[in-house]
């Protein structure tokens, strides 16, 4: 299989970043094929200008993403929420790379769109400083929504499934040692 790991976390330093080794880890040792893309260390312009008006060319990291999600089969998004959405760096890459004839194509007079990354699915897993059950329960989930519903299955990928981790901020060794060891093991089955 060939995964392709993108964190959206920019601190290298990050429990985000073992979740992304974990992964790895798991996913190189069952023999799966695997690209990686650390939004942090690439360069690129966040903002998309001109919105959808006027194209802003890509830099050559973007190219190189855009390559990368369109080869993998199964794309793992590593990220932490922060108010509730995405950090604003990994906002800003997908509104610059999941663009109109790459990742989808609006219909000629129609509300409707063809959706181009079909066949791939996905797995989210995000950090946060609440409990995974306050965050889905009180607070109903407002980035688990975007991604999966709003941009993933809008790009067409219907499989998305999204492992939350929290709270983070106030947790002991054991607790991130257990969720490595999970994810590592979600790796290891290519999930």
């Amino acid at each position: 299989m060939k995964i392709l790991i993108i964190n959206g976390h920019p601190d290298k330093e990050s429990f985000n970043y073992a979740l992304k080794e974990a992964y790895k880890k798991g996913a190189l040792a069952s023999g799966a094929d695997l690209r990686e893309i650390n939004i942090g260390e690439l360069k690129f312009n966040p903002n998309l200008e001109y919105g959808y008006r006027k194209r802003t060319d890509l830099e050559p990291d973007l190219i190189q993403a855009q390559k990368n999600i369109k080869w993998a089969d199964h794309i793992v998004w590593i990220y932490p929420v922060w108010w509730g959405s995405v950090p604003a760096l990994m906002k800003g890459f997908l509104d610059r790379i999941l663009l109109p004839d790459f990742a989808f194509k609006k219909r000629e007079g129609s509300v409707w769109w063809d959706k181009y990354l079909t066949g791939k699915t996905s797995r989210i897993i995000c950090t946060m400083d609440q409990p995974a059950w306050y965050y889905s329960l009180i607070n109903k989930m407002p980035s688990h929504r975007a991604m999966k519903k709003l941009t993933l299955n809008f790009i067409g990928i219907k499989k998305v499934n999204i492992t939350s981790i929290g709270p983070l901020r106030l947790s002991k060794l054991e607790f991130r040692e257990k969720w490595i060891n999970k994810v590592e093991k979600m790796g290891l089955k290519n999930k």
